[in-house]
C-alpha cells in the first residue's frame, strides 16, 4: 500500500472515532486539524496521577484552532477543574453511556469539589464547546457517607453539548445557567445523581434535552463502593431530578429517575421560569413526581407521561402549588402507584389533564380522592379513574371546573364544593356492589 494511501486511510479512521491521534512523542508532527490525545501533553492515565493540568493543556491547545481532545480508555485522576474552552469538544472513547460496571473506556475520577457545592464544576463549558464519551466517578464519595460536591458540569452561553457520558455518583449532575445561555444540547446521559439531576435557567431560546437517565442502579456495584439501599433512601430524602427555571421553548424527551424526592419541577428565579414541551417522560419511586411552583402564562404541555409515586409519608404525582399562576397540560399521562392522590391542585392558574389514567392501590386513604382542586381552574375531560377512591374533589376556592367524558371503577365520582362554579356531564354516584 502505498504512503498515501496508507495515511488517506488513518485520518479516516480518525474522523470516524473521533479519539486517537498520532504517537505521544510526535505531537509536532499532527497534521492541522487532526484530534490531539491528552496523553501527548502529559496524562499518564493511571487513576493515582492528577492528570487535570495535562488534560487542560490538550484543551489549551486545541482552543487556538478550534477542535477535538482526545481521551483515550484509561483512569484519568481529575482534582481540579477543566475549563472547555470555545469551539473543543472533548470526547473518550465511550459511543455510548455504559452499564455499572467494569468501569472501562475513559473515566475520570473526579475529587475536586468536595465540601464545596457552589465551587466550579468538573466541567466548565463555555460556548461552541463538548463533552462527550465519558464516564465520571467520584471515588471518595462514600454511600454511607455522603458529601456535598459541587457541579459535574456546567454549561453557559451558545451551542454547547453533554451526550454519551455516564455519571456514576454526580452529587449535582448537570447546571444550565444561571449565566445566559441559549440552545443546550444534553443528549444520552445515564446514572446516579444524589442532590440535583439537571438544572436549567437563563435560556432564552430552545434548549434540548434528550434520552437522560438517572437511577441509583448506576452506583449500586461494589466493585465502585456502591451500595444499593443507602443510596436509594438518599434519593427518595433528597434529590431533585430535573429542575427548570427560566427557559423559553424547551424541548425535553425520553427522560426518566428513579428514585427521587421530587421527580420534575418548575421553579421561579431572578431570571424567571419555564414554558416547554415535555414528551414521553417519566418518575417512578417519588415522593412528588411533578411539582409546580411557578411557569410562564403559556406554561407547559406534559404529553405521554408516566409518573409513580409512593415513598415517604405524604406521595403524591403530582402537586400544583399556591404560587403558581401558568397554564399546565397533561395529555395522555398515566399516574399511579400507592400515592394518597393523584394531583393536589392549588394557585391561580389553568391545570388540565385529558386521556389521562388515574389509580392508586393505597390501602390506608381507600376514601382519598384521586384528584384533589383547592383553587384555581381545571379540567379533566376523557380520562379514566380506574380504582375505588371519589374521582375529583373540588374546593369551594375554585373558580371554575370542568369535569367531562370520563369513565370510572365506580362511575365518575365527583365532590362538587365550589357552589355553582363547575361542569360536570357524567358525575355518576357509587353503585352499591361497588361495579
Amino acid at each position: 500500500m502505498s504512503s498515501s494511501i496508507t495515511a488517506t486511510v488513518l485520518f479516516g479512521a480518525l474522523l470516524m472515532t473521533g479519539c486517537r491521534s498520532w504517537a505521544a512523542d510526535e505531537p509536532a508532527k499532527k497534521p492541522q486539524g487532526q484530534p490531539l490525545s491528552v496523553l501527548s501533553f502529559g496524562a499518564v492515565a493511571d487513576g493515582k496521577t492528577d492528570d487535570t493540568a495535562a488534560i487542560q493543556r490538550a484543551i489549551d491547545e486545541a482552543a487556538k484552532q478550534g477542535g477535538t481532545v482526545c481521551v483515550p480508555a484509561g483512569k484519568y485522576l481529575v482534582a481540579g477543574s477543566l475549563q472547555i474552552k470555545v469551539g473543543v469538544a472533548l470526547a473518550g472513547a465511550q459511543e455510548a453511556p455504559v452499564a455499572i460496571e467494569p468501569l472501562t473506556g475513559s473515566v475520570i475520577l473526579a475529587t475536586g469539589g468536595r465540601d464545596k457545592e457552589d465551587g466550579p464544576a468538573l466541567f466548565e463549558m463555555g460556548q461552541s464547546s463538548t463533552v462527550k464519551g465519558l464516564t465520571i466517578w467520584y471515588p471518595e464519595q462514600k454511600p454511607t457517607e455522603i458529601h456535598p460536591y459541587s457541579w459535574t458540569f456546567h454549561l453557559k452561553e451558545f451551542d454547547n453539548t453533554v451526550e454519551n457520558v455516564t455519571l456514576i455518583n454526580s452529587y449535582n449532575g448537570i447546571r444550565v445557567g444561571p449565566e445566559p445561555n441559549v440552545r443546550h444540547r444534553i443528549r444520552s446521559v445515564y446514572g446516579c445523581v444524589l442532590r440535583r439531576g439537571l438544572q436549567v435557567d437563563a435560556c432564552t431560546d430552545i434548549g434540548r434535552i434528550e434520552n437522560v437517565q438517572f437511577h441509583c442502579h448506576w452506583w449500586s456495584a461494589k466493585s465502585i463502593g456502591g451500595d444499593w439501599e443507602p443510596v436509594f433512601n438518599y434519593m427518595i430524602d433528597h434529590l431533585e431530578a430535573f429542575v427548570f427555571a427560566r427557559t423559553d421553548w424547551e424541548y425535553v424527551s425520553n427522560c426518566f429517575v428513579f428514585p427521587a424526592n421530587i421527580g420534575w419541577r418548575f421553579i421561579k428565579s431572578a431570571q424567571g421560569s419555564c414554558n416547554g414541551q415535555f414528551t414521553g417522560n417519566g418518575a417512578d419511586a417519588t415522593q412528588t413526581a411533578v411539582q409546580v411552583d411557578d411557569i410562564q402564562p403559556m406554561g407547559l404541555l406534559i404529553t405521554g407521561g408516566q409518573f409513580v409515586s409512593f415513598t415517604g409519608k405524604d406521595p403524591v404525582e403530582v402537586r400544583v402549588t399556591e404560587t403558581n399562576k401558568g397554564n399546565v397540560r397533561f395529555v395522555n399521562c398515566a399516574f399511579w402507584g400507592p400515592a394518597v392522590h393523584n394531583a393536589i391542585i392549588k394557585g391561580e392558574g389553568y391545570v388540565s389533564f385529558t386521556d389521562c389514567y388515574f389509580s392508586s392501590d393505597k390501602k390506608e386513604t381507600p376514601d382519598s380522592p384521586l384528584v384533589v382542586v383547592e383553587s384555581g381552574r381545571v379540567q379533566v375531560n376523557n380520562s379514566s379513574f380506574a380504582t375505588q377512591q371519589p374521582s375529583v374533589q373540588l374546593g369551594p376556592n375554585v373558580k371554575h371546573a370542568i369535569v367531562q367524558g370520563n369513565n370510572g371503577a365506580r362511575g365518575v365520582r365527583v365532590i362538587d364544593n365550589t357552589g355553582g362554579k363547575a361542569v360536570l356531564s357524567n358525575n355518576e354516584p357509587p353503585k352499591e356492589d361497588g361495579k
